[in-house]
């Protein structure tokens, strides 16, 4: 992944396999503390052995897919934004993804994280179930008003910092996302809205994810 503005990447894991194969293909490779209970506690971990970036990416492995354009776009708006301890990117649903992520939920299976937001692109709330409420029926092609969230995060390091210090809240507890213990703590969190440009996107929610996201990649060479 070609990324503007990423000065380094490394291969954070507590696992001696994931170290060995990322060594395999040239990888710099960090190993972590088993007690990580998440990505963004692993990521405080790596930024406290290197210090000195002034933003830091959590790009994590179950969103293989990612374009590197969110990536970028995620540190621009990061950086235009001194007020915003932490930015994720947030991509809108047309039907056909609206109604996927509703199918899943019936049949008991999260297809993916849904987000809301309010003023200055503040993030107000994260949620596997599908939010906000609409009530209404989508064709495929229609444009909604939920927002998928796309699991890659980008930190001040002063804020990374705070967080494995901060107590785990209810919601986080609950919905088993990392990213509520910054709204939890009173932090800011900024949505940055990102297009797919035709690109297609999956994550790894689920066993059956696996197939479709080696068949998307595979297609794409």
């Amino acid at each position: 992944m070609g990324v503007v503005g990423v000065d380094r990447v490394v291969v954070a894991t507590d696992d001696d396999r994931i170290r060995d194969h990322a060594l395999g293909f040239g990888a710099e490779v960090v190993m972590t503390s088993s007690a990580c209970q998440n990505g963004t506690e692993r990521c405080a971990e790596v930024a406290a052995k290197l210090p000195g970036f002034d933003v830091v990416v959590n790009l994590q492995g179950d969103a293989p897919l990612t374009p590197a354009w969110f990536v970028e776009d995620l540190i621009a708006g990061l950086l235009a934004d001194p007020g915003a301890d932490i930015a994720t990117p947030v991509l809108r649903c047309d039907g056909r993804a609206l109604n996927g992520f509703l199918a899943d939920r019936r049949a008991g299976r999260v297809g993916g994280t849904t987000a809301v937001f309010g003023a200055g692109m503040r993030g107000l709330y994260f949620s596997k179930e599908v939010i906000p409420f609409t009530g209404k029926t989508y064709a495929d092609a229609d444009e909604t008003p939920v927002f998928h969230h796309v699991g890659v995060y980008a930190y001040r390091p002063a804020a990374l910092a705070a967080y494995p210090a901060w107590p785990v809240g209810p919601l986080e507890t609950l919905e088993g996302l990392e990213q509520l213990r910054f709204l939890e703590n009173g932090r800011q969190v900024l949505c940055v809205e990102v297009q797919a440009k035709g690109r297609q996107f999956w994550e790894l929610n689920n066993p059956s994810d696996v197939a479709v996201i080696e068949a998307m990649m595979a297609s794409a060479g």
